[in-house]
Formats: structure tokens, sequence, C-alpha cells
């Protein structure tokens, strides 16, 4: 990875998503700023340049095919190619989730942004980065989806989730199926967890904050040739499943 390295990252123009586009963008990238709305995003890619990031704006919604399509069209044009790809936009879809009272209907928005918005935006990005020499995914987890973490007594494991843990939980299952299927590919895909950290996601409530919460990304893009692949990790080391 050099300064001619291209990124991509979703839901980019605030929180956790803006810093890692802020700690990737210092190490010389260029960094295409993921948001459905086109004020955050051109906010967002202001503040970045202010900065002295290479940062352009990407109109991204990870639910709308076509909103994928153009974005991939966008990124071929201007770079020809992709080097490293986070998918970091995500919903809690709202509390209280207990499973007997839950709308399904947050739970099909839940998996709609977390799971299945992450298959749409890499499948269309891996055309791209299969030019790239280094190719790096990452999927942005939460240790919350770990089923080992959420059978084990007295484990801090957040509020009871009915949408959100079990929408990170399939997170981390298609990680590992994108993983076996690119295993004899140059691409590496991780999943990460960035902590508790203080967003919007959870009113602020988090005791971390979205700078440390990104460097788990940072250090997941940045992985060498023999890095992990299909791995799931916090900045502590691997997280079990």
């Amino acid at each position: 990875m050099n300064e001619g390295t291209i990124a991509l990252v979703t839901g980019a123009n605030k929180g956790i998503g803006y810093e890692i586009a802020a700690g990737l963008g210092a190490l010389g990238w260029s960094v295409g700023v993921g948001v459905r709305d086109e004020g955050r995003r051109e906010g967002a890619v202001e503040k970045l340049r202010a900065a002295g990031v290479d940062a352009f704006g990407v109109p991204l919604d990870v639910t709308d095919d076509a909103s994928v399509a153009a974005a991939a069209g966008l990124i071929e044009e201007r770079a020809g190619r992709l080097d490293v790809l986070v998918n970091n936009a995500g919903i809690t879809g709202g509390m209280p989730q207990t499973p007997t009272t839950v709308d399904p209907a947050t739970m099909r928005a839940a998996v709609e942004t977390n799971v299945i918005g992450v298959i749409r935006v890499t499948n269309a990005m891996l055309p791209l980065l299969r030019r790239s020499a280094s190719p790096r995914i990452v999927n942005m987890s939460s240790t919350v989806g770990s089923l080992t973490r959420q059978a084990t007594p007295g484990a801090e494991t957040g509020p009871i989730s009915a949408a959100y843990a079990p929408s990170k939980t399939f997170l981390n299952a298609v990680t590992l199926q994108y993983a076996k299927e690119l295993r004899d590919t140059n691409i590496l895909i991780n999943a990460g967890c960035p902590g508790f950290c203080a967003t919007d996601l959870n009113g602020f409530r988090g005791v971390r904050t979205p700078e440390q919460g990104a460097a788990i990304a940072i250090r997941l893009a940045t992985l060498p040739d023999d890095g992990p692949t299909g791995g799931f990790f916090d900045d502590a080391g691997p997280v079990p499943w």
C-alpha cells in the first residue's frame, strides 16, 4: 500500500466511519466518502479535505441496487480500481428489541442494511478490488454478534437485541463465506469490532471515542499480504465466534 491507494468507506460522514476515512487519508490514501445524504456527504468531504485528506464524495445508499452500481461506476471512472473497501454503514433499528415484542420490520431493516447492504456493495466493488495488487475488505461488526460471548454468563454483551446483535452474527457468517470463496485470491476479508464507542448509534453512551473505534478498521485495511483472512478481531486480538 502506498499513497496511490484508493479506499471506499461506507457511512463515512460521521462517527467511526468518518474517523476511518480520516485515518486512511492520513496515510496519504485517496478516500471515497460513501454517504447517502448529499449535504452530509459534502460536509464530510470538505472537513476531510481541510485536514489534508484526498477525499472525494461517493453518493451511496447501501440498500439500493442502482445507487451501489453508480458508486462502482464512479470509482471505476475516477481510479480504475479499488484497493480497500470498508463496509461501515449500519443501523441498530432502534431499541428496545426484546425478541418477544420486536417488530419484524425492524428485523428486516437491520438485515437489509447490515448484511444485505454489505453483500450488495462488496459484490459491486469486487471487479475493481480484483484489479488491486493488495485488496482488502473490512466489515465493521460488533462483539455483540459473538454467539460465544452471548452464551457466556456474566459476559458484557449489551442490551437484549433481537435485530441488531443477530444481524452482526449474520454478517460474521457471511464474512467467513466470502473468505472461503476468495481463499485462492489475494483478497483479504475480515470483520472488526470497534468497541463501545460514543456515537449517535447508541445515543453517545459509549466509553470509547470514534477515533479509537476506527483503529481496528485501519489495522485490517493495512494488513500485509500474508495477513489473516476470514477472521473476527478487536483491538485485543481475535474475537470468539
